[in-house]
C-alpha cells in the first residue's frame, strides 16, 4: 500500500498531503498540551514496535506479500491523534530512508495509512466497544475487527485515488486492492489482538478507564500513570 512515485497524479497528492499535514499539526498542538513526561515514551516504543513489525512481510497468494499496519493498535494505545503522528513519523521515515513509498506520495500514504487507518479504524473500534460486552474479549474482538477494517478501508481509498489519477479504473483498482489487503487484514487482526492481549494481561493501565473491565477498578489519570513498575 505505499504507493511509489508517479501513480498518483498531482492534484491528487497535494490534496492528501493538505490534510494529511493538517492532522499533523492539530495532533502535534494537542500533544504539546496534554503528554506529560511519562507518556512520550511510550509513544516512541510503539512507532519502535510498529517500524518493526512493518519491516517482516508475511506472503500472501501468487507471490504477493503484505505486512502489519498498525494503525488501530496504535490508537488504542495512544489515542487517535498521537497515533497519526506516529504513523507520519513511521511512514515519513521508511520514504526517506528505505525509499518505501515515493516522497510526491508521502502524503497520500500518511492519509491512506494515518490518517484512515486511525481515525476511521479508532471510531470504528470506539463504537464496537460501547456494544460488545464490557470485557477484556470483547475489548480484543472490537480491535480485531477496527483493526481488519482499517486495512481494507485504507486501501479502498487509495484504489480510488489511482481512479481519480487516472493510473486505474476504479472497477480493476478497487477490487484488486480490497480482495489482497483482505487477507492481510486477517494478520493484522492477529497481530493487533496479540499485543493488546500481552498489554491487557501485563499493564492494562495504559489503556485508561475508557477501555477497563468492569471488575477493575478506575486507573489513574494518563499524566499520573508510570511506565514503569517500582
Amino acid at each position: 500500500m505505499h504507493v511509489p512515485d508517479g501513480f498518483l497524479s498531482a492534484p491528487v497528492n497535494a490534496a492528501t498531503a493538505a490534510v494529511s499535514l493538517g492532522c499533523c499539526a492539530v495532533a502535534a498542538r494537542r500533544a504539546n498540551r496534554t503528554l506529560g513526561e511519562r507518556q512520550v515514551p511510550l509513544l516512541g516504543v510503539t512507532g519502535a514496535f510498529i517500524f518493526a513489525a512493518q519491516m517482516l512481510n508475511f506472503p500472501i497468494a501468487g507471490g504477493t506479500s503484505g505486512h502489519f499496519l498498525g494503525s488501530v493498535l496504535a490508537a488504542i494505545l495512544l489515542g487517535p491523534l498521537n497515533a497519526c503522528l506516529v504513523m507520519a513519523v513511521v511512514l515519513a521515515t521508511q520514504c526517506l530512508v528505505f525509499a518505501d513509498g515515493g516522497l510526491t506520495a508521502l502524503g497520500s500514504n500518511i492519509f491512506n495509512m494515518g490518517v484512515v487507518g486511525c481515525l476511521l479504524g479508532y471510531a470504528l473500534f470506539a463504537g464496537l466497544r460501547a456494544v460488545f460486552p464490557k470485557t477484556r474479549r470483547g475489548m480484543i474482538a472490537a480491535a480485531v475487527v477496527a483493526s481488519w477494517v482499517s486495512v481494507v478501508a485504507a486501501a479502498a481509498v487509495c484504489a480510488f485515488e489511482l481512479a481519480i489519477s487516472g493510473t486505474s479504473p476504479l472497477r480493476v483498482a478497487l477490487p484488486a486492492m480490497t480482495l489482497v489487503h483482505a487477507v492481510i487484514g486477517i494478520g493484522e487482526a492477529i497481530i493487533t489482538a496479540t499485543v493488546l492481549a500481552t498489554v491487557l494481561k501485563v499493564r492494562p493501565d495504559l489503556l485508561g478507564d475508557a477501555w477497563r473491565t468492569d471488575s477493575q477498578p478506575p486507573s489513574p489519570p494518563r499524566s499520573e500513570m508510570p511506565l514503569c513498575t517500582p
